[in-house]
């Protein structure tokens, strides 16, 4: 499979949407045009919604009992595909640029790319990625090169 056939199956299984949500097709295609030997580390900032938001009715949980189950499901996943935790942490403050406003902080490594992709390719993961859409009024996921 090439990379924009990989790029259309990954915005197939996650959607495309321009609420920060999810990445968006040029998002996949950076990503996936990596050198597969290099690892992929992510620093993933997450603003919880008081109440998670599921655009389906579902209603009565907030957004970090939402987040709850998507951590849940997407720690194991993770650990399956080769991936780790350097740190999961509450934000704490900005000491350098625009004043931000997050609540938990996650550093995820993947040894190379195929170990990243495997993740985002696990039914469980992806079945549970809704809760981390539902949960989070925004997030901003960074890639560091290696």
């Amino acid at each position: 499979m090439n990379i924009e056939e990989m790029r259309d199956q990954f915005v197939q299984w996650y959607g495309e949407r321009g609420d920060g949500a999810v990445p968006q097709p040029d998002q996949w295609a950076r990503i996936l045009g990596r050198p597969p030997e290099d690892p992929v580390t992510l620093i993933n900032f997450f603003k919880f919604r008081d109440l998670a938001d599921y655009g389906d009715g579902e209603e009565g949980t907030t957004g970090q009992a939402a987040f709850e189950k998507y951590t849940a499901v997407s720690i194991p996943s993770m650990a399956r595909a080769g991936g780790t935790f350097l740190m999961v942490a509450p934000f704490e403050a900005t000491l350098i640029g625009p004043e931000e406003d997050w609540d938990l902080v996650a550093v995820g490594s993947y040894p190379n790319l195929q170990a990243f992709l495997d993740l985002y390719r696990d039914e469980a993961y992806r079945a549970a990625f809704r809760h981390r859409s539902a949960a989070c009024a925004r997030q901003k996921v960074l890639i560091a090169a290696a």
